[in-house]
């Protein structure tokens, strides 16, 4: 890997790195966490689900999930410059970057009594296992760019 920044690299990767990312976000969310949310809400809350799915929603989830897919990337870059593009790296940066964005979101949920604990325990592991692959990716598209 290349010891210098380059933007235009590092917008590309994240583009494409993102397109996982965002297949990932919203399946847990409409698999698992959503229905889990209905049911610990029990319909005292009306969530934006498909059936409320609208550009603005879409937008805020877009922006969201390109603005996650741009922690990860970044955080897997400077790994790899410590550690080398390698599974370590892979494991720090998806693993850092799941607890530092959806595992600090679930225990703010939780805490503001807004979600519960089985629901951070089903869902945390799935955002881990996104996020690892999607620094393999970004870790395989750093490689074949140099």
């Amino acid at each position: 890997m290349q010891n210098k920044f380059v933007a235009k690299q590092f917008i590309v990767i994240t583009l494409i790195t993102s397109i996982w990312i965002h297949i990932g976000e919203v399946l847990r969310a409409l698999f698992v966490a959503f229905p889990r949310m209905e049911a610990f809400f029990d319909g005292r809350v009306d969530l934006n689900g498909l059936d409320k799915f609208d550009i603005g929603i879409a937008l805020v989830w877009g922006g969201w999930d390109t603005l996650l897919t741009a922690i990860l990337v970044f955080t897997f870059w400077l790994c790899a410059q410590v550690f080398g593009n390698n599974l370590k790296s892979t494991l720090i940066s998806g693993t850092t970057t799941s607890f530092a964005t959806i595992g600090v979101f679930w225990i703010a949920t939780v805490n503001a009594g807004l979600g519960d604990w089985s629901t951070a325990f089903i869902v945390f592991p799935l955002a881990w296992a996104e996020m690892v692959v999607g620094a393999f990716i970004a870790s395989k598209l750093y490689s074949r760019n140099n």
